[in-house]
C-alpha cells in the first residue's frame, strides 16, 4: 500500500511512534534515558508525572516491541479509521491507551497492599526514599523489597494497551472476518482470536511470573476501556456494528 493512502490518524501515529523511538535511541547514546521522563511510573513513585499517562504509549522498549505494535495499528487501525472517521478513531486510541495505564497502576496498587504489609515500616521508607535512584542505576534489591520497588519505581512503556483496544474493536465490528495466524498458520475468525488473546492475557496476568516484564493487565485495560466506549457509542448509533 502507498504510504500516502494510509488514513491520516494511523499515518501520524506511525510517524510519531517512530520519532519517539528514534529519539530514544539517539538520546541513549548521550546517556539520557527518555523513558525516565516519558514512561509511565506508579503514582507514588518520585518519577511519576501526569503527562506520562499519554506519553508512555508512544515509547517502546525495543525494535520488536514497536514493530509488532505499529503493524497492528496499521493492519487494524486503518480499517477502524475508515469506519469511524478520524476524530472517533483518535478518541478511541487515546482513551484505550490512557485507560490501560490507569488499570496498570490500579493493579500495581492492589498487588502492593498485601506485599507492603509484610515489610517493616523502615524498609518501606527506604524503598520510598532510595528505591527510585536504585532502579535508575540499573540495580534493585533481591526478594520482597525488590518486588515492591519494581512495582513502585518500575516503568511501563508501549502502545500495547491501545493496540489491544483496537483488536477488541475489530473483533466486535467484524467478528466473522477470518484472520491468518502466523504460528500456527491457520485461519481464525476475529471474534475467537480476540477472545483467545484476552484469555491468554488474563491467565498470564494472574500467573504473576517474576521474570515476565509484559504489562498483561494494561493490555486487558485497553480492551476493557475499548469495550465500554464501543457500548456507549452503540447507544447513539443503532447500526454501529
Amino acid at each position: 500500500m502507498n504510504f500516502r493512502n494510509i488514513p491520516p490518524v494511523v499515518k501520524n501515529l506511525l510517524i510519531i511512534n517512530g520519532l519517539f523511538f528514534l529519539a530514544t535511541l539517539l538520546l541513549q547514546n548521550q546517556g539520557i534515558d527518555l523513558a525516565k521522563y516519558l514512561g509511565l511510573h506508579y503514582w507514588k513513585s518520585p518519577g511519576f508525572y501526569p503527562h506520562q499517562l499519554i506519553t508512555y504509549m508512544f515509547m517502546h522498549g525495543g525494535f520488536t516491541h514497536i514493530l509488532f505494535n505499529m503493524f497492528a495499528v496499521f493492519m487494524f487501525g486503518r480499517v477502524l479509521e475508515g469506519v469511524w472517521g478520524q476524530k472517533r478513531f483518535l478518541i478511541f486510541y487515546m482513551v484505550t491507551g490512557i485507560g490501560a495505564g490507569l488499570i496498570q497502576m490500579l493493579v500495581a496498587y492492589i498487588r502492593l497492599m498485601p506485599l507492603m504489609a509484610e515489610l517493616p515500616q523502615e524498609d518501606i521508607n527506604l524503598i520510598m526514599t532510595e528505591g527510585y535512584d536504585l532502579i535508575q542505576s540499573g540495580k534493585n534489591w533481591v526478594g520482597l523489597g525488590g518486588t515492591i520497588n519494581g512495582l513502585i519505581n518500575g516503568v511501563t512503556v508501549g502502545a500495547s494497551g491501545a493496540v489491544f483496544g483496537i483488536l477488541l474493536a475489530f473483533g466486535m465490528l467484524f467478528p466473522n472476518t477470518e484472520l491468518m495466524l502466523l504460528f500456527p498458520p491457520i485461519p481464525i475468525k476475529a471474534k475467537w482470536f480476540v477472545i483467545g488473546y484476552g484469555a491468554i492475557e488474563l491467565y498470564s496476568g494472574f500467573a504473576n511470573n517474576p521474570t515476565d516484564n509484559v504489562a498483561h493487565f494494561a493490555h486487558l485495560g485497553g480492551m476493557l476501556f475499548g469495550f465500554i466506549l464501543i457500548k456507549i457509542w452503540k447507544k447513539d448509533r443503532g447500526n454501529f456494528y
